[in-house]
């Protein structure tokens, strides 16, 4: 895809790299990538279309350190890495297949139970305008069913698990049982208890990311609805 510039501001100052958009964004992601294989050129700077470099001390002041690898690994990872417009139309486009493949697998029509066709999805995400977001599914699906209830019938289906959660873990855990919670207690000892209703497409991630903060220590067990 070729060369950009990713750029952080640190104690008021600005400092550049360039930087391979496509090794930049994976290593933003959080995969593993040799920097040397990410950065264009082995130098920071302060303006980059100027090629007006950052002297060594100014990058130990801010940075702690004068290695280019070092400082490079935090641009990308906590600063801005500009895409080209190419670049994104395509990770939008990318963002609403997953959102419409999900959909068409784990969505039902209520009326009767039965998955809505890709198409039907797709034309109704237009037909609501729903805006899909280039961040985890997980994260804003509850509001795309809610646009798309406007102008056809849609439900996830779900499943309630009731999850207990040891007080040192509840701070880390937090913010991703609140994509789903229903219901919280916290106990005296600090421990949390909670009801989440969680899409049955996003179990397994749900699961592999708690049982990652807290250590496989959360105890989790599904809650059957009245009549089942």
């Amino acid at each position: 895809m070729g060369n950009v510039i990713a750029r952080i501001k640190v104690k008021g100052k600005n400092f550049e790299i360039l930087v391979d958009v496509d090794k930049a964004i994976q290593l933003k992601k959080g995969m593993s990538i040799n920097m040397q294989n990410v950065i264009a050129i082995d130098r920071i700077f302060s303006d980059s279309k100027k090629g007006i470099q950052v002297p060594e001390k100014e990058l130990e002041d801010a940075f702690g350190t004068s290695d280019v690898y070092v400082i490079a690994d935090k641009i990308v990872r906590q600063g801005e890495v500009q895409m080209p417009l190419d670049y994104k139309r395509k990770e939008q486009e990318d963002k609403v297949k997953q959102v419409i493949d999900f959909l068409s697998k784990y969505a039902v029509n209520p009326a009767n139970n039965l998955p809505h066709p890709a198409s039907r999805i797709e034309q109704a995400l237009k037909q609501a305008g729903v805006n899909i977001e280039n961040r985890n599914i997980e994260e804003q699906i509850g509001k795309i069913v809610e646009n798309l209830n406007k102008v056809m019938p849609i439900k996830i289906q779900t499943k309630k698990i009731l999850i207990k959660i040891p007080a040192e873990h509840t701070g880390k855990v937090y913010g991703l049982l609140n994509n789903y919670k229903e219901k919280e207690d916290w106990m005296s000892d600090g421990s949390l208890q909670c009801i989440v209703n969680i899409p049955v497409g996003l179990q397994g991630e749900f699961y592999d990311k708690l049982n990652g903060i807290t250590h496989g220590s959360a105890l989790t067990r599904e809650v059957k609805e009245q009549g089942n």
